[in-house]
């Protein structure tokens, strides 16, 4: 017997012209405070018609997925990397008619960290946890209402371990992004 999908969770560019769909549930949900989201979410911020990617508290939320749970369904044509450097080992994927972040990968990573504001607001999963506190810029005030860990928590990396094993320790390639833009100017 055929397994039936699990909840459909579509994902859209500001102006709809990309959307991926992420099934059944998250492996995580969390807020960034890395150097390298700070820096990257600064620089496309920075581009014309770029939307606001921020929580708050100066972090990069994001919905971690199983890359074998992701899957283009509009706009692939739209989509281009970008890296911070030519060497990254990151890259984030934006939506290049409204310079709107999609996702980010890790190369050879299992999973995809989807942008949290892609997700329509009711269907926004809970963020669980703030990560890699400990690089956040002077000023950051930590509250009380998740939480914060200075570097990849236990539980952070448990969760994706977890995930990777029930994928048989596979790690899908994402083949529907199909150029680049090099890299941003520093």
């Amino acid at each position: 017997m055929a397994r039936s999908p699990g909840r459909l969770r579509p994902l859209t560019c500001p102006c709809g012209q990309v959307v991926l769909e992420a099934v059944d549930a998250p492996i995580v949900a969390a807020v960034c405070h890395c150097t390298s989201c700070r820096t990257a979410r600064e620089r496309i911020e920075a581009l014309p018609g770029a939307p606001a990617m921020a929580e708050d508290d100066g972090g990069t939320p994001f919905v971690l997925y199983r890359k074998d749970r992701v899957r283009c369904i509009k706009g692939a044509e739209l989509l281009r990397e970008y890296r911070l450097t030519p060497a990254a080992r990151t890259r984030r994927v934006l939506a290049q008619c409204c310079n709107a972040p999609m996702f980010l990968e890790f190369e050879r990573g299992h999973w995809l960290s989807l942008y949290r504001q892609r997700f329509a607001a009711a269907d926004q999963p809970a963020l669980e946890m703030r990560v890699m506190t400990g690089k956040h810029r002077a000023g950051f005030e930590r509250s009380d209402d998740m939480p914060s860990y200075a570097s990849h928590s236990g539980r952070f990396m448990w969760k994706l371990l977890s995930a990777w094993i029930a994928m048989g320790f596979r790690a899908p390639k994402i083949d529907y992004v199909k150029g680049g833009v090099g890299h941003y100017a520093g």
